[in-house]
C-alpha cells in the first residue's frame, strides 16, 4: 500500500499513502484501502497508548464515511485521540488529499488487553 509514517506519539499518529496502487477500477481511491489504512493508523495509536501500560491493544470497531475520493497524489491519515482509557480506546482518523480536503473520516475502538 506504500505507507509511511511520519509522526508517531499517544497525542497523534500521521501517515501518508499514493493513491497511486491503491485504486479501483474507475481511477478512484479504493473505499476499502481507506478503510484498512485508516484501521492500520488507529489502531497503531491505540498500542502506542496501550504500551504505556506495559499492554497492546485489538480492533473492536470501526466505521467510516467517505466524503470524497482522490485520483492522484498523496493522501495523509490522521489519528487523534477521542479517548485514551486503560480498557477501551477510541481515535478519530482522517484522511486528507494534498489540498488538506477531507475524504474519510473513521472511528475506531481498540480494547487493551495484556500481551502474550
Amino acid at each position: 500500500m506504500g505507507v509511511k509514517i511520519l509522526e508517531q506519539s499517544v497525542e497523534r499518529v500521521v501517515a501518508t499513502m499514493p493513491v497511486a496502487g491503491n485504486r479501483q477500477s474507475f481511477g478512484l481511491l479504493h473505499g476499502g484501502a481507506s478503510l484498512a489504512v485508516g484501521e492500520a493508523v488507529g489502531s497503531w495509536a491505540a498500542v502506542i497508548h496501550a504500551s504505556t501500560m506495559g499492554k497492546t491493544a485489538v480492533g473492536v470497531d470501526v466505521s467510516a464515511t467517505h466524503h470524497k475520493s482522490a485520483r492522484e497524489g498523496l493522501v495523509t491519515i490522521t489519528a487523534t485521540p477521542i479517548h485514551l482509557g486503560g480498557t477501551l480506546t477510541t481515535h478519530e482518523v482522517v484522511l486528507t488529499n494534498d489540498d488538506g480536503a477531507r475524504l474519510c473520516s473513521l472511528r475506531i475502538t481498540n480494547l487493551i488487553i495484556d500481551r502474550r
